[in-house]
């Protein structure tokens, strides 16, 4: 029996006996179930051998840039003897790698006092992960998110995350005539279908009311309530320091904007875009965009000092993107070469679309009593 077979019969059992399941669950168990889920069993999700390409799979400069920024990090903080780095859902450690490489070689000082600290759901990524981050070997420790959240761990330093919350399930609403309803998925005939029902936790309203949002008649929506309490583990394990969150989204507002009528749901198979979560259970990543309004609110909630938010090509033309394609001009490659490294640079750094725009960063911080962070310059004569 393959793997989604088997996925597909486990969900079936638990509807057949418990009933209907939240949109939230089911996503949860595509995702997460241990060896069956997406990010929970063996194979490559990431490149051109995967199902989706991020920003690391582009080029190192984008590590690199995270690496300068980090470093300013370090020295808003008064450069302290220890410094840690935090990367939550690492897959194969190449950010990581990319990030250490730098600062080994730029920032030997803070590389020598800082650790860097895995937390990782997919048992058999550390393998993947102790492979890439040979180099740095002595500087790597793994935690599970259960010891993560469980509030024993904490630390003074940076945590990063990249395209983390896009993958947190999510709850399914539709506003009817009657008022908001949640979207189900149940069985029929032997197969998944939806059906709508009241909500399944006052959460959900309480979420919307706190975002000041009213979902229009036919509207779809996904509300991601694991996203804040997400953030709360990670404020609560930051003693001094930052969170730098890296992902797909938008503001509330624009996030649920009434145009938006079917939500922002989608698969990835293989680098294409599926719209149908019922099909190749495990097999297939499954997102929603990010809600960054929730992430400011919870954060300046928790004592977070919101530092800056913005499109990513603003936060990489500022924080040193044009210093690494100026080093890659005057390095010895062949102009071949270049001209392919200067392209795929250009997909990490185009708006209207493309990665530049499509993907936003999140700078909070506390404890920080002047915070002077490199993406805070201004872009030419903006």
């Amino acid at each position: 029996m393959s793997d989604d077979s088997l996925l597909k019969d486990i969900l079936s059992q638990r509807i057949s006996q418990e009933g209907r399941i939240t949109f939230a669950d089911f996503m949860a168990a595509c995702l997460y179930e241990p060896g069956l889920g997406y990010y929970t069993s063996p194979g490559r999700k990431v490149g051109a051998e995967g199902d989706f390409y991020t920003s690391i799979s582009v080029h190192a400069a984008f590590g690199r840039v995270i690496a300068r920024e980090i470093a300013q990090m370090w020295r808003c903080m008064t450069s302290p003897d220890t410094f840690t780095l935090v990367e939550c859902g690492a897959g194969n450690g190449r950010l990581a790698c990319d990030i250490l490489d730098y600062l080994m070689e730029r920032e030997a000082l803070l590389y020598n006092k800082l650790n860097l600290v895995l937390i990782e759901k997919e048992p058999t990524l550390e393998s993947a992960q102790r492979e890439m981050l040979t180099t740095h070997s002595d500087k790597v420790t793994w935690l599970s998110p259960e010891e993560f959240s469980s509030g024993r761990f904490t630390f003074s330093g940076c945590l990063y995350s990249n395209e983390l919350i896009d993958a947190l399930p999510v709850h399914r609403v539709l506003m009817t005539s009657e008022g908001l309803q949640e979207i189900y998925v149940t069985l029929k005939d032997g197969d998944f279908c939806e059906e709508n029902g009241p909500l399944s936790t006052k959460a959900i309203n309480d979420h919307l009311s706190r975002i000041t949002i009213e979902l229009h008649p036919g509207q779809q929506a996904e509300i991601n309530l694991a996203a804040p309490i997400w953030l709360t583990e990670a404020s609560r394990a930051l003693d001094t320091g930052f969170i730098l969150t890296i992902d797909y989204g938008f503001p509330a507002s624009e996030l649920f904007a009434p145009h938006r009528t079917r939500g922002t749901l989608l698969c990835y198979h293989r680098h294409q875009i599926e719209e149908n979560p019922y099909i190749r259970l495990g097999k297939q990543d499954i997102t929603a965009h990010v809600d960054f309004t929730t992430l400011l609110k919870q954060g300046e909630e928790l004592g977070l000092q919101p530092n800056w938010f913005g499109e990513q090509y603003r936060f990489l033309l500022s924080a040193g993107i044009v210093e690494e394609i100026e080093e890659i001009e005057r390095s010895n490659a062949t102009d071949e070469h270049k001209l392919k490294l200067r392209l795929a640079l250009k997909k990490l750094i185009m708006p209207e679309g493309g990665m530049g725009d499509t993907f936003r960063i999140l700078i909070q911080s506390r404890g920080i009593e002047s915070v002077q962070l490199l993406c805070q310059r201004r872009i030419g004569a903006e």
